[in-house]
């Protein structure tokens, strides 16, 4: 797991936007714009509803729902 605030204010940017521009993500009939996509994924990582993981195998950082996350 990796704090937010490790994170430069770029690299945060880009893993909400890879978070939200998964194939896959669904936010309803209307079009929401990014900036409030942003900020719905910022507030879920201050509730800690979000973590952000590092995968040492792949090298690579991401964000998932912390119930996601195995024991």
């Amino acid at each position: 797991m990796v704090p937010r605030e490790r994170l430069s204010d770029e690299a945060l940017t880009g893993v909400i936007d890879d978070f939200i521009l998964r194939e896959g993500t669904d936010y309803g009939h209307a079009d929401v714009a990014i900036e409030d996509k942003r900020a719905a994924v910022l507030r879920q990582l201050e509730r800690g509803d979000a973590t952000i993981v590092f995968d040492p195998t792949s090298e690579t950082v991401s964000l998932i729902l912390t119930r996601d996350l195995k024991p």
